[in-house]
């Protein structure tokens, strides 16, 4: 038996000497010194009793020795558990009570807080700082550089990611070697990777989008990355030279366009810039396209699957779409138990070789998330356009209904988005004494405007049914969002919960 994940991203990297991680320094780190780094550290975790299946939490920041924990993970047969750096004791407690992993690979100065709860729950804590230093490290020098991998199977689990959890506990979702290879195999071939691309890596590893679309994706088509402990947009456009390719979130894109040196000259270079985690407005579609002539890719997956659509590399891309669904995913919109008409919303199930194997300790939430026929039910509402692409309409648990009516919250925001002074909203229900639930707008202004909210309102009242329109609008300077740009509709509710009853 092998190790598919190992075998597939790790070992190829033996005897290359070309870079494989280029950090803004100008440092580079060949394929097979990494692959060194990621050896080493695989015998660190067996010297520390780490045994198939056992979990290695990591709540670290990004670094080239971060990455290779993450590889000597897959080496030893154990399931890696990658936390939010943003994470708090309070939060973490719950993480390793529900994951009770074998190690907790977190920052020096985060021991004196973490270390009594990792000892409440059986876990043993070792340091790996931002600048890859840490007791991790120093125990992985002078150990052997080369490491035999432990032999998993296709179905057994590399990694659990928990989710946001926006309505109550996170739920950690369990993700095999399959789940995460046949997922890479589908992008590298969609998207055209080669061993010829560099990636410009400015993504959280914490998160499936940099650590599993990104990392996997580069190092089975052999290519290389430049590596950014975190987005800068500065650092972004000086390192973007270097680069063919960018994953981002649509704040990348927003952030980029701020800076007058984003042109057609300064991109020529690239061969294509990815979006996904959040919706990308079109306007930030139309905006790019016509300052660098490219089309940015858009694409949907989520923590259970992984990647799910995306808009093709050769053909239309289609602003406000998530495209087609992947080589060998089925994507069904059903409502009532019955798949809905094209151009009819529906919720979005999908099957196939990427969706994960359950909840961890939580049989009866994955129960409750899987079909009959063995559809995995995402939550999210969607519907198909006249050529078939996948247009995400939002949440489920966002959808408004409002006097019986269902409202669809992405359709009132894209209303409101191309108001003149308008730089982005959130719609979302709140409490109503007589419609039940009546549609809130939580509106951006745009730099230097100040709109009123009413005569925002008023601007889109020919535009939408009655019943859709906003029954109220604030204005702030910035909607709450977590590190991948998701917008957090819960803590908004939360915020204007009594607006209608006088609370």
């Amino acid at each position: 038996m092998t190790n598919p994940l190992f075998d597939a991203l790790f070992v190829p990297l033996a005897g290359r000497h070309d870079p494989l991680l280029i950090l803004p320094s100008g440092k580079t780190i060949s394929g097979a010194g990494f692959l060194e780094m990621v050896a080493r550290l695989a015998h660190v975790f067996i010297a520390a009793g780490v045994q198939p299946g056992d979990r290695i939490a990591a709540q670290v920041a990004k670094s080239p020795q971060a990455l290779a924990a993450y590889g000597a993970a897959v080496a030893t047969g154990a399931v890696f558990l990658p936390l939010n750096t943003g994470y708090r004791a309070a939060e973490l407690d719950y993480f390793l009570g529900n994951a009770t992993p074998r190690l907790l690979l977190c920052d020096s100065a985060e021991v004196a807080a973490l270390a009594p709860l990792a000892a409440r729950h059986g876990a043993r804590v070792m340091t790996l700082d931002a600048d890859g230093a840490g007791d991790l490290t120093r125990a992985a020098e002078g150990q052997p550089g080369t490491v035999r991998p432990v032999a998993r199977g296709a179905d057994d689990l590399a990694a659990i990611l928990y989710t946001s959890g926006t309505t109550g506990r996170s739920k950690g979702a369990m993700l095999t070697h399959a789940n995460l290879l046949s997922n890479a195999e589908a992008l590298v071939d969609l998207w055209r990777f080669t061993d010829q691309d560099v990636l410009l890596h400015a993504l959280p590893i914490y998160h499936t989008h940099g650590l599993f679309v990104a990392c996997n994706v580069s190092l089975l088509s052999r290519g290389a990355m430049v590596w950014l402990p975190q987005f800068d947009a500065a650092e972004v456009m000086r390192l973007l030279p270097q680069a063919t390719v960018m994953m981002g979130v649509p704040t990348f894109y927003t952030r980029l366009l701020a800076d007058p040196e984003l042109t057609r000259d300064s991109t020529a270079h690239m061969r294509l810039f990815v979006s996904g985690s959040a919706p990308l407005l079109a306007e930030t579609h139309a905006a790019f396209a016509a300052r660098t002539h490219y089309l940015i890719l858009e694409r949907y997956g989520m923590t259970e699957t992984n990647m799910i659509t995306s808009n093709p590399y050769d053909g239309a891309r289609r602003a406000g779409t998530v495209g087609f669904p992947l080589p060998g995913v089925e994507v069904r919109l059903r409502a009532g138990g019955q798949e809905v008409a094209p151009g009819d919303v529906g919720g979005i199930e999908v099957r196939g070789p990427n969706v994960f194997a359950g909840y961890w300790q939580m049989p009866e939430k994955t129960a409750e998330d899987m079909t009959a026929d063995g559809f995995f039910v995402t939550g999210d509402l969607g519907r198909l356009d006249d050529q078939g692409y996948l247009e995400i309409v939002g949440r489920q648990k966002d959808l408004v209904i409002t006097g019986g009516l269902n409202v669809y919250p992405r359709e009132v925001e894209e209303a409101l988005d191309v108001v003149p002074g308008v730089l982005e909203s959130a719609v979302i229900g709140l409490p109503h004494p007589d419609f039940g639930e009546a549609v809130f707008a939580v509106i951006v202004p745009l730099p230097g405007a100040a709109p009123q909210a009413a005569a925002v309102l008023a601007v889109i009242a020919d535009q939408l049914a009655r019943f859709k329109q906003p029954k109220a609008a604030v204005l702030v300077d910035a909607l709450p969002r977590n590190a991948m740009g998701k917008v957090q509709k819960a803590a908004l509710r939360a915020t204007y919960a009594g607006w209608f009853s006088g609370g």
